[in-house]
């Protein structure tokens, strides 16, 4: 089958790149370490690929699953995960009180996640917090969401008198010294601001600066505290807040930010062990969002002597509807440049409706002879530095619009998605979908399991070795959407060893760790990552950070050029390893491929390959690009 039949809508920098919390109706809300670091031993376990502490243990310390449950026995309450094969230990505290104390889980598994790029991670509600327990870790982060959240003394107290780093998010940072004048004026003495006399600046702010770049922000996530710095000589300041109006235009700050008519003030502040951010940065944020400077304020506390910046390239969507010509023209153009680079399979073709063939249903699987030239094909792009990935089974579900036609490579495969003519509820779903409606993520599909994710698996990769191929390195949830049975079963096959990783952006919900059997689907967030982790669901997770070049607009999504994904690579460099991973498709030629990895060489950035990045020899020779 030719490409020019086909109109793939596999854009996943609309399915899951903009991490919006909570907005189910909306754009579909959903990293670098030493390589030798990376051979790493991935705790996955009951759950949600968390471990969820209760006593000690007294069985063989040495084991990956013995070590997690040690963590969590010094953290009660707690829920562990993370490789063993890294040093760091981080403890994440949440708030969990009041009406928006849900909030406070989500935010607790995005920061584990981005600690887990150096370690074990705990996560624990605040109000469990015992004393001493933060002298068993190698940095604490808090993120307060809930205001006037009951926090211990004893956490009020380790913070001011121990040496662990603290890395202090958002609200409540007045309990740190307002008991007393003398708490007051021993916390300034020591850190060099007062926390009782800060205050919100509610002016709109659209920007962060931060080391160097200026990141993006969204001014709905409201007010930043100004921390109110007393002995400037004891404090640095990491990240400064512009206020602009409405049309960007810079504006003195409000008063009570302590600036004296300044058009910008600290936004992130660090003396003695603590480090303070006047806001949670995990709320509407974006691939250039000051998201990313707090990615970097997470390593800086877990692994601050990290370095280097590393490209990926992945090749998307790749099946037997594909032009074989075009396959291998990216692929040459990409072992031109000394490139390796992902290859994105999706094993079987289905188009259950006929919507590319005149009506006629249409099965491909890799074994039909219709699929033979194309399996020649990949295996020419292996030989010229690709990399295999498993990208779903079919990309598709059953014989319905999920939410465009029922084709591979258009519709979803694990979560349900619908197109309406409005961005929030109440919905009025229609199909077909027209490009001006939206497209409405619903939660999991009828008779979602973890054995039906597994067999969908298991499935594409009995296809695959049936002809011949390799054994894939990593997987890639399609459109960038399941269910969390369907994430654990994911990580079975790819991301729990030290050889396969998944390779995406990936959806959280409520209660997964307070309630990790029952989670709450009407409640979600997307997070996209900078550099490797290991996420909650058990499975190290290679970044794919600055999503596709799209020359049209699509479902109330802009066009993409290859300057935005330059420009978005440029501001990962505000983080200390911080990568350049997006992906590409083929069908779009050359042209604008050669564009987007000249200006990210040009940043400094090396490409890198999937295998390298997990340990593991590439047997490519780089030199001619004949792919014979």
């Amino acid at each position: 089958m030719s490409r020019t039949t086909v109109v793939k809508r596999d854009d996943k920098h609309r399915f899951g790149s903009t991490v919006s919390i909570f907005q189910r109706g909306r754009s579909f809300p959903v990293v670098r370490l030493a390589m030798s670091a990376l051979a790493m031993a991935t705790v996955a376990s009951a759950g949600v690929g968390g471990l969820t502490a209760t006593k000690a243990f007294a069985e063989d310390s040495t084991t990956p699953a013995n070590i997690a449950k040690s963590i969590s026995a010094t953290a009660p309450g707690s829920t562990v995960w993370g490789t063993t094969s890294l040093p760091a230990k981080t403890l994440v505290l949440y708030d969990t009180t009041g009406p928006w104390g849900y909030l406070g889980q989500m935010y607790a598994i995005s920061l584990g996640n981005l600690a887990s790029n150096a370690g074990m991670v705990a996560a624990q509600p605040v109000v469990d917090y015992t004393a001493g327990e933060m002298s068993k870790f190698t940095a604490v982060i808090y993120v307060g969401s809930t205001y006037g959240e009951p926090i211990p003394q004893s956490f009020i107290s380790d913070v001011t008198t121990s040496s662990t780093k603290v890395l202090w998010l958002g609200e409540n940072p007045w309990v740190l010294d307002n008991s007393s004048a003398t708490a007051t004026s021993a916390f300034i003495n020591k850190y060099g601001w007062d926390p009782s006399t800060s205050y919100f600046d509610t002016n709109n702010i659209a920007s962060v600066n931060y080391k160097g770049q200026t990141l993006s922000r969204n001014p709905l996530a409201g007010g930043v505290i100004g921390p109110n710095i007393v002995t400037p000589a004891k404090v640095t300041v990491l990240g400064t807040a512009n206020c602009t109006t409405t049309a960007g235009v810079a504006i003195p700050c409000a008063s009570q930010a302590r600036v004296n008519g300044a058009t910008s003030f600290p936004w992130a502040i660090t003396s003695a062990n603590l480090t303070y951010v006047g806001e949670n940065p995990l709320s509407y944020m974006t691939e250039t969002d000051r998201y990313l400077a707090l990615a970097d304020l997470v390593q800086g506390l877990t692994a601050p002597a990290v370095t280097g910046h590393t490209a990926l390239v992945r090749l998307e969507d790749i099946s037997v509807s594909d032009s074989n010509r075009q396959l291998l023209a990216a692929a040459r153009y990409l072992h031109s440049q000394h490139i390796s680079f992902g290859i994105n399979l999706i094993p079987h073709w289905l188009d259950p409706l006929g919507t590319y063939s005149n009506g006629v249903p249409t099965n491909i699987p890799l074994t039909s002879p219709k699929a033979k030239s194309f399996v020649a094909t990949i295996k020419k792009m292996i030989r010229l530095g690709g990399v295999l990935g498993q990208e779903g089974y079919t990309h598709q579900y059953s014989n319905i619009p999920n939410p465009y036609d029922g084709t591979t490579a258009d519709d979803f495969e694990f979560y349900r998605g619908q197109c309406a003519t409005t961005a929030s509820a109440p919905y009025t779903f229609v199909t077909p979908c027209a490009n001006t409606d939206w497209v409405i993520e619903e939660g999991p599909l009828p008779g979602d399991s973890g054995s039906w994710a597994a067999s969908r698996v298991q499935a594409g990769l009995s296809e695959i070795a049936a002809v011949g191929l390799p054994r894939p390195t990593y997987w890639v949830t399609p459109h960038y959407a399941a269910s969390s049975v369907d994430y654990l079963a994911f990580a079975k096959y790819y991301g729990s060893n030290t050889t396969t990783a998944g390779y995406d952006r990936r959806l959280y919900f409520g209660g997964q760790l307070s309630t990790p059997a029952a989670p709450n689907y009407s409640q979600v967030m997307g997070q996209f990552f900078p550099y490797m982790v290991h996420d909650l669901y058990g499975s190290t997770v290679i970044p794919e950070n600055l999503g596709d070049y799209e020359p049209i607009a699509l479902n109330n999504h802009p066009a993409r050029t290859p300057a935005d994904i330059v420009a978005e690579a440029k501001d990962n460099l505000a983080v200390r390893n911080g990568f350049a991973s997006f992906f590409y498709d083929p069908s779009y030629g050359t042209t604008a491929l050669t564009q987007i990895v000249s200006g990210i060489q040009g940043l400094g950035y090396t490409f890198a390959s999937p295998k390298t990045l997990l340990g593991a020899q590439s047997t490519t020779t780089f030199g001619a690009s004949s792919g014979s």
